[in-house]
């Protein structure tokens, strides 16, 4: 056992591990300056120990030192080297941050980084502070940095209670596991509130505001008193990781360490009250252990609602309560108090009869020779003739007669058949068949039948078969021993028999409950929404614990019934104790001492970083309420669906933020195309005026019709991009509504040659349309948008020189216009592309548009009924064709 027990774990072993290759691996090492508040001289501290690195020849720069004025820190800033602050600009406002770059590029041996839990200026490399110093540490480079305890994660909801004021700037604890030294830096908080009033940790008027808000005596004592605790933790953690690495078997007595053991008796609770009254004297950590072995565990279930009530009692006094399971409870104590560096266990006196001890060592000796250099307190549990009241109320459990009556059958059966084989086989062969009977009763009916029935084959063997015949007397001896041998087997095979049993059926409870965890994360990882994952959760629990269950999750500023099993209704009582524990981040309800009274239990569905809901459940009796093991059950359950509702929740920020990213582009891409596309006809308008305007300037009559005719070409495009802007509007909004009347495509193509005049008037153009078209259904001013447009995007990407075709024709009750061009083309993959909003391909030098043309002309033509596709021509260019159905075809 000892050898087992100084053996470090492997998590120890890999910690170690780990620990020595961060070392190896060209890491830098942190140091943390920690206070209690601001001006305990946490800076000042940090620079003393520079300056003495320096004198030691060390490399050291202040990458951000904030003295706040203090004439005694300027003065121990001379001498170092000072890394410039890096001026960011928010909001015009310069703030002044750590310059990480230039740090990493002078790449020194100590960095000096004050005020860890800083939040960065907008535009900086990292949100946190912290995550610089981190940066720092990877390339190599050693940091000293400064922070007060309120500021770190794991203390940031107590540190809310005691001083009433919640910390928004926080460091993660795992910062205080990189450091490889932490230095407390305290003085009294008498001494810090002379310091405020003499104006040197704020200005007068901030510091009379402090002193009313957080810097008063009560606040300073139990910050302090943190802020020495957190720091000793470290420490204990270390010098146990230490011990356990170098299988030191301890403990090591640097800070007093108590464990006590409960077995559900009624002294417990007493030795519960002892062990924390020495605890407070002692001011130590205590421990809370129950054991359960195969022998208990059947007194243990009777017993279940005393033992549960007494770890329960002790989790509320401070203690760290744990279960296990071993076949000795002196050596699982043991082993446990020198696994955790425990120094004292506290027992109680026994209170059997002295003659009970030759026959079974007593539990309190058999520790005092496990414990080695551990000291063992035996407390008096109660005085002479006194007997807890508990004791004296606790109901016996009925005697289960049938299987004592099983068992004397089974003699009487056995007894039968030796009768009858009786003239075949000799008297110790006979006794095999009544062993044989032994094992029979020994693994079905239990251990106290098998032990009856054992007896009772002695006695029948005796009296039937051993001679004298009929009689108890024994003329040979040395049957005694065949008695005495049959006897044993049959109580040892029973008493094996049994705490395998007890042992199996623990086993299987472990196994439910694993399978139970198993199968909610199974149904939990594949849930992809919100109602995937609580109809799991109500599944789940409901067959696992047989109770019914309620998840209320927060809309606003009031919890909402989100799920909850058939039947099961919540009224405003139950609602408030949900809300009570939903704003606590504790149970609250049925089976703890907050709000008793209601219908259910109610745990808060915690994660790392908030509180996403509650969840309430109606277990089917009463001890259910207070089981340790239903308890982690249902912790359980709620810590997987707290991180399961997370994890949904994190999905939709993820895709509320890509939503966004895609409304900037957007938003991006259509100011950059109004920017350019209404500026540039703007421009060309203004100039013509104004040179028209110009009363000094002579110009002779073609110049000013040119001018006039370019004016007037401008603001036609600037006329046609607006009209695209409106009409894309009241596509999307659904107000755009086609009025088809029976119309000539010819016309149509006359209208639109009529408007694009001016600019086709230079290009050279083919048209030709099939004689004897139908008419088409169609919005005679929409399509000549359409066909506008196509012309529009045909001029712009065909070079100037090359021809733009224009057909139409009809086939298989449609009609279909094709405009073509030899410009560049378009991408294969892009070919749907170029339908979508404010999607451009590469336009040749001067051309442009916003992307909005050919969107509207697929909306203005879908919404005809019709279709419209693009595609590659061979030699180069685009085509795009509109197909439209005629007339008493359809009307989409």
């Amino acid at each position: 056992m000892r050898d087992d027990a100084a053996r470090p774990s492997p998590e120890t072993l890999l910690k170690v591990a780990k620990a020595e290759e961060e070392a190896q691996s060209g890491r830098g090492k942190l140091k943390i300056f920690l206070g209690y508040a601001p001006g305990v001289g946490k800076t000042y501290a940090m620079l003393e120990a520079a300056q003495m690195r320096k004198r030691e020849g060390r490399d050291v720069v202040a990458a951000y030192v904030e003295s706040h004025g203090r004439a005694e820190t300027d003065l121990l800033l001379e001498g170092l080297e000072v890394i410039p602050k890096l001026r960011i600009e928010y909001q015009g406002v310069q703030l002044s941050e750590m310059d990480i770059d230039t740090v990493l590029a002078r790449k020194p041996q100590i960095a000096l980084v004050d005020e860890l839990a800083h939040t960065n200026a907008v535009g900086s490399r990292h949100e946190k502070r912290w995550q610089d110093v981190e940066e720092l540490i990877y390339a190599g480079i050693d940091v000293y940095t400064t922070v007060n305890v309120q500021h770190f994660d794991s203390l940031n909801d107590i540190v809310a209670q005691i001083t009433g004021v919640v910390v928004r700037e926080t460091v993660p604890d795992k910062l205080l596991d990189l450091a490889l030294e932490i230095r407390v830096v305290d003085i009294p908080p008498e001494d810090l509130l002379e310091r405020l009033r003499e104006g040197k940790v704020y200005i007068p008027e901030k510091a009379m505001l402090a002193t009313e808000k957080f810097f008063k005596p009560g606040n300073l004592m139990a910050l302090r008193e943190l802020s020495l605790r957190r720091a000793a933790s470290r420490v204990d953690d270390q010098m146990r990781a230490y011990m356990e690495a170098r299988s030191i078997a301890g403990p090591w007595p640097a800070a007093e360490k108590l464990l006590v053991c409960v077995s559900g008796s009624p002294y417990s609770e007493k030795l519960i009250r002892t062990t924390r009254r020495l605890a407070d004297e002692v001011k130590a950590r205590w421990h809370t252990v129950y054991i359960e072995t195969p022998g208990l565990s059947k007194h243990a279930r009777e017993n279940r609602e005393r033992v549960w009530r007494d770890l329960r009692l002790a989790e509320s006094l401070g203690a760290e309560v744990a279960t296990l399971s071993s076949a000795s409870v002196a050596q699982a104590l043991v082993e446990f108090a020198v696994h955790n560096n425990v120094t004292k266990i506290v027992v109680g006196k026994p209170k059997k009869p002295r003659w009970r001890e030759f026959l079974r060592q007593p539990l309190v000796d058999e520790i005092i020779r496990l414990s080695g250099p551990v000291d063992v307190y035996v407390v008096s549990i109660a005085a002479t003739g006194e007997t807890p009241k508990a004791a004296q109320v606790h109901p016996k459990k009925p005697v289960q007669w049938t299987g004592y009556l099983k068992g004397s059958a089974l003699v009487v059966a056995v007894t039968l058949l030796c009768k009858v084989l009786q003239g075949f086989l000799a008297p110790t062969n006979l006794m095999m068949i009544y062993l044989l009977g032994l094992v029979l009763a020994a693994t079905k009916l239990g251990r106290r039948p098998a032990v009856l029935t054992a007896l009772l084959s002695v006695l029948a063997f005796d009296f039937f078969f051993v001679p004298p015949r009929l009689t108890f007397a024994v003329a040979d001896t040395e049957y005694l021993i065949t008695f005495i041998a049959l006897f044993t087997v049959g109580f040892v095979i029973s008493t094996l028999v049994s705490q395998t049993r007890e042992r199996a059926e623990s086993i299987r409870e472990r196994e439910e409950q694993t399978a139970t965890l198993y199968y909610l994360s199974r149904d939990l990882t594949v849930a992809s929404d919100l109602r995937g994952i609580l109809a799991a959760t109500l599944k789940n629990i409901e067959d696992s614990v047989g109770g019914m269950v309620a998840v209320l999750l927060p809309e606003g500023e009031r919890l909402e019934l989100q799920a909850a099993s058939g039947g099961l209704t919540l009224d405003t009582k139950e609602h408030a104790v949900a809300d009570w524990s939903f704003r606590n981040s504790s149970p609250a309800g049925r089976g703890t001492e907050t709000l008793g009274s209601s219908e259910l239990l109610y745990l808060p569905l915690l994660t790392s970083g908030d509180v996403l809901g509650v969840l309430g459940v109606r277990l089917k009796s009463e001890t259910e309420y207070t089981s340790p093991l239903t308890r982690r059950l249902l912790h359980a359950f709620a810590t997987q669906t707290a991180f399961a509702i997370e994890r949904v929740l994190l999905v939709k920020q993820a895709e509320q933020a890509q939503i966004l990213r895609a409304r900037e582009n957007l938003e991006r891409a259509l100011l950059n195309s109004i920017s350019h596309d209404l500026r540039t006809p703007l421009v060309s308008i203004s100039g013509a005026l104004g040179a028209l305007r110009d009363r000094t300037t002579y110009l002779e009559e073609e110049s000013r019709r040119d001018l006039l005719e370019a004016a007037w070409e401008e603001a036609g495009r600037l006329n046609r991009f607006v009209g695209n802007l409106l009409d894309m509007t009241r596509l999307e909004a659904g107000a755009m509504k086609p009025k088809r009347v029976p119309s000539d495509l010819q016309d149509l193509i006359g209208c639109a040659l009529a408007s694009l005049e001016p600019q086709l008037s230079k290009r050279k153009l083919t048209v030709r349309v099939d004689p004897g078209l139908p008419l088409v259904s169609m919005d005679m001013v929409l399509m000549t948008q359409v066909l506008v447009n196509l012309l529009d995007n045909a001029l712009k990407y065909a070079p100037s020189n090359e021809l733009i075709e224009l057909e139409s024709r009809a086939l298989d009750g449609k009609v279909t216009l094709k405009v073509a061009d030899r410009g560049p083309g378009v991408p294969p993959q892009d070919l749907e592309r170029i339908f979508d909003k404010f999607y451009r391909v590469p336009v040749p030098e001067g051309a442009g548009g916003t992307g909005l043309g050919l969107s509207i002309c697929k909306g203005i033509v879908e919404a005809h009924g019709g279709t419209i596709h693009a595609e590659n021509r061979e030699g180069g260019g685009l085509k795009i064709t509109v197909q439209l159905p005629v007339e008493g075809e359809g009307h989409g």
